[in-house]
């Protein structure tokens, strides 16, 4: 059974910075894309970020385009989300979810495209 698990959530102020960690729990995580959610409450969950299992190739929602940035270090089975200039709308539930991809370079868009997720962290940025 593969696990994700999230740490790194917390409450800071505008304009500070948090980095989420992504654990995954399997042998084969180098086949996983892993994205990054976030889902507020009345909100729609929203894909932030995702990066392929090479690494090479990585996608960011527009609204936190040179802000966030995703990154994985294969060694650790971890994926993280470097979140900077945090405003009071990134406050939400922070996801992370892996999918099997045949392609070194593919990324899912979609939340159905994930087969496995985590049970979320709380970010919370006050004005």
């Amino acid at each position: 059974q593969v696990q994700l698990v999230e740490s790194g959530g917390g409450s800071v102020q505008a304009g500070g910075s948090l980095t989420l960690s992504c654990v995954v729990s399997s042998r084969t995580f180098n086949t996983y894309v892993v994205g990054w959610f976030r889902q507020s409450p009345g909100k729609e969950r929203e894909l932030v970020g995702a990066i392929s299992r090479s690494g090479g190739n990585t996608h960011y929602v527009e609204s936190i385009k040179g802000r966030f940035t995703v990154s994985r270090d294969d060694a650790k089975n971890t994926v993280y989300l470097q979140m900077n200039s945090l405003q009071p709308e990134d406050t939400a539930v922070y996801y992370c979810a892996a999918g099997v991809s045949y392609f070194k370079d593919g990324l899912y868009y979609t939340a159905p495209e994930y087969d496995y997720w985590g049970q979320g962290t709380q970010v919370t940025v006050s004005s």
